[in-house]
């Protein structure tokens, strides 16, 4: 009975590590993707508003990650989690690592992200895990700034002239594949909602797809219909992309192993 014990305690852990994991990653992917706007928006508001945004969701990640490295109580800091992991170990959506593109792309994959996440964080607040729901609590008030923002947005240049109409309805068929990850259950999900620690992903599909429906026609935009999805990054199957991601980031801390300022 003991081993038993032991067993699922470990696999309540690792489950747990996973998603800390998961949420550390995607604020880290999305972050940095959307820090390389800084000093190249197309206006002054716009420059300011993504830098602010690309450190909301690093400061995030340090929660997240610093949680995650607590948990597999293996020594490792947040920073050795940021800087220290190949590819593979990455657990972010592969929309979040997708190349920025124009402004309308950029924007729309933050819409799409910021719909999923702000829901995410809202069912956090209630999670069994009390560290996971101050987290949820600190981050949720800067990502219902970051949804209103990049929905605002969204509507604006969906609704705008016929080449920001033209730019947006593009930026959505080609996120689009990109979205189904999000909702996709794989047993550690199930683990931690039997736990009550996190609802399963596909719990949210249906509230989201009404708040992106919702803006989409106010948008003037027409909405994909669901078909293949892509997959993979959650499980650290990853796209070309999060290898120059990575080279970037990481650079400083692979040639100067343990520098400090």
């Amino acid at each position: 009975m003991e081993a038993e014990t032991t067993t699922e305690a470990a696999i309540d852990r690792a489950a747990l590590f996973e998603f800390l994991l998961r949420m550390g990653d995607n604020t880290l992917m999305l972050g940095h993707r959307v820090s390389e706007w800084c000093g190249h928006a197309p206006a002054l508001e716009e420059d300011i508003a993504l830098a602010n945004t690309a450190l909301d969701l690093i400061g995030q990640t340090q929660l997240w990650l610093g949680l995650a490295g607590e948990v597999e109580d293996k020594g490792r800091s947040a920073d050795d989690l940021a800087y220290l992991r190949d590819v593979y170990e990455f657990r972010n959506l592969l929309l979040t690592e997708r190349p920025n593109g124009d402004f309308g792309k950029t924007l729309m994959r933050q819409f799409l992200f910021d719909a999923w996440h702000y829901l995410r964080l809202q069912t956090l607040l209630s999670s069994t895990d009390r560290r996971i729901a101050e987290i949820a609590e600190k981050a949720s008030k800067e990502v219902s700034y970051h949804l209103e923002r990049s929905r605002d947005l969204v509507i604006r240049l969906g609704d705008g002239t016929a080449e920001s109409h033209a730019r947006m309805q593009q930026a959505l068929d080609d996120l689009w594949p990109y979205t189904g990850e999000m909702f996709m259950t794989e047993a550690a999900d199930t683990a931690l909602s039997a736990a009550g620690v996190a609802p399963e992903p596909q719990s949210l599909k249906a509230e989201w797809d009404e708040l992106v429906a919702e803006t989409l026609s106010e948008a003037t935009l027409r909405k994909p219909t669901d078909g293949y999805m892509h997959g993979g990054g959650r499980r650290g199957m990853h796209s070309e992309h999060l290898g120059f991601v990575l080279a970037e980031m990481q650079f400083l801390q692979r040639a100067y192993p343990g520098a400090t300022w």
